[in-house]
Order: structure tokens, then C-alpha cells, then sequence
């Protein structure tokens, strides 16, 4: 019985890890580049019941041997194996700022922190005080050459990730690739976005803020090919790839299998003190 116990126990615990996870989720519904999580369990290991009542010890050439018959196995119960992240695509939503870019595709926006190098998928930025492209929180975004320094309204990003801005507010337009465009004139390559994808990225461990940061399970940061470049669409926003209906349907089953598993405790429980009872009534 008090095995019984142990076991429900351990299904509450996991409804309650579940749980946290779809609050999370649909705390964030909102929050554009938002990857939702999701709870995986593994079972402990289970147990193999054998009949003891029964004569079943034999000999053989090697000695005796027990032959009581096997009842079936007794689960007992699962724990937490690992939160992690859905990384599925999420829908594009249009918000004509230029300084919003989205991700098609696998990968991961660079971004200088004051802890080092951390990758998102939010790419809703801004224009900072001194001109570099930032973040929200003021976090410069990484280029192949360090931040990127942009003109209000006078830069472009492509498919490719490349930033061009128009040659007159070029610092150094003979040193950089020019082209000729239709609507701007001569325009020049500034830099090309930072993106990097890893190779396991589910294990990659968020630290508030949108951000991620690398460990040993997803590996280091690696330079995506240029067949395998997800596509940059400036002027929109990835949303979050959260589904309320999804979600609620969760919750809805989270609270049912917790409050099977609390009935489970009180019907052990019960069960448990009227063995104690009935056993001190006839050898007391």
C-alpha cells in the first residue's frame, strides 16, 4: 500500500511539472519568437511480482531453484526526464516597423550580452541611442562583423540576411560592395546577420528575455550553409508558436489526472488505516 502511495505521489508531481509548463506557455502567447515547452517523463523502474504462497521451490542438477509463478510487473512511477523546447516555426505577423525581422527557418539571431553571446528567435528590435540595431533591452545584435550601426530608415535587410544601406551614409563606401538598386541608387553592404543554428538546439536552455544560451548538450554554434539559410523578412515579426486551444486542453487534463492520482493517495491512505485498526483490534 505504501507502494501505492509513493506512485500516485509521483503522478502529482509530474501533473504539477506539466502544469507549470502550459502556464508558461500561455503566459507567454504574446511574447513574439516564443518557443513553447513541453514536459517528457520517463517511468521508474518497475517491479516483478511473484506468487510466494506457493510450494514452488524444485531441484535441479545445480541445486534448488525457485519456481513460484510470476503475477505481472508493478509500476512505480514516473519522474521529470526534461523540459524542452518546440522549436516549430511560428506564424509571420506584418508590422511594417524596419527595424522588425523575422526567421523562416531553422536558426538563431547573434546577440553581445554582459554574459557572452546569446541567440533568440524574437526578432522585434529597435534603433539604439548611439545607431546600432538592439534589442529590447538594449542588447546589440551580432552581424559577421560585430554590431550592426544603421540609419534611421536608410537600410534594408534581404532574404539573405544582408544589410545594405545607401552609399552616401556609408562611412566608407569604396571599401564595401556596391550594387545599383532601382529605388536608392547606389547602395552598399554593411554587414550580413549573424545566424547560427546547433546541432542538437532542443537542448539549449532559455534565460529570460527570449534568449538562449548554448551548453554542452546542443554543442557550440555553427555557421549555417548557404542552401540551408533560413530567410530574413524584414518589417515582420515572428509570433509565438503557442496554441490556446492546445494549451487549454492540456490544463484540462492535467487537473483530471492530478486529482485521479490525489483520490488514489486517499483510497491507500483509507485502506492503510483500516489494516492498522483491524490488526491492533485482534492482537492487542
Amino acid at each position: 500500500m505504501v507502494k501505492g502511495i509513493y506512485t500516485a505521489a509521483s503522478g502529482m508531481r509530474a501533473q504539477q511539472w506539466r502544469l507549470d509548463s502550459v502556464a508558461n506557455n500561455l503566459a507567454n502567447i504574446n511574447t513574439d519568437g516564443y518557443k513553447r515547452e513541453q514536459a517528457a517523463f520517463k517511468a521508474n523502474p518497475e517491479m516483478l511480482l511473484r506468487r510466494t504462497s506457493d510450494d514452488g521451490v524444485y531441484l535441479n542438477p545445480f541445486g534448488s531453484a525457485d519456481a513460484a509463478p510470476i503475477i505481472g510487473k508493478l509500476g512505480t512511477g514516473v519522474e521529470l526526464n526534461e523540459l524542452y523546447v518546440d522549436l516549430s516555426q511560428g506564424a509571420f505577423k506584418e508590422t511594417e516597423n524596419d527595424y522588425d525581422l523575422a526567421l523562416y527557418g531553422k536558426g538563431f539571431f547573434s546577440v553581445a550580452t554582459p554574459y557572452g553571446e546569446r541567440y533568440t528567435r524574437n526578432g522585434s528590435f529597435q534603433r539604439g541611442k548611439e545607431g546600432y540595431l538592439e534589442t529590447k533591452e538594449g542588447y546589440p545584435v551580432l552581424g559577421l562583423n560585430g554590431p550592426i550601426r544603421v540609419q534611421e530608415n536608410n537600410f534594408k535587410v534581404d532574404k539573405e540576411g544582408n544589410v545594405w544601406i545607401n552609399a552616401e551614409y556609408a562611412d566608407e563606401p569604396e571599401t564595401m560592395i556596391s550594387r545599383l538598386d532601382n529605388e536608392w541608387g547606389e547602395v552598399v553592404l554593411l554587414d550580413t546577420l549573424k545566424i547560427v543554428d546547433f546541432e542538437r538546439p532542443r537542448y539549449l536552455k532559455k534565460q529570460g528575455s527570449s534568449f538562449y544560451g548554448a551548453n554542452n548538450e546542443s554543442g557550440p554554434p555553427l555557421e549555417i550553409p548557404v542552401e540551408a539559410m533560413p530567410g530574413v523578412f524584414q518589417g515582420f515579426n515572428e509570433a509565438a508558436n503557442v496554441e490556446p486551444v492546445v494549451e487549454m486542453v492540456q490544463m484540462i487534463e492535467v487537473n483530471r489526472a492530478y486529482e485521479a492520482n490525489s483520490k488514489v493517495i486517499q483510497s491507500h491512505d483509507s485502506l492503510l488505516g483500516t489494516l492498522i485498526n483491524q490488526y491492533a483490534r485482534y492482537n492487542g
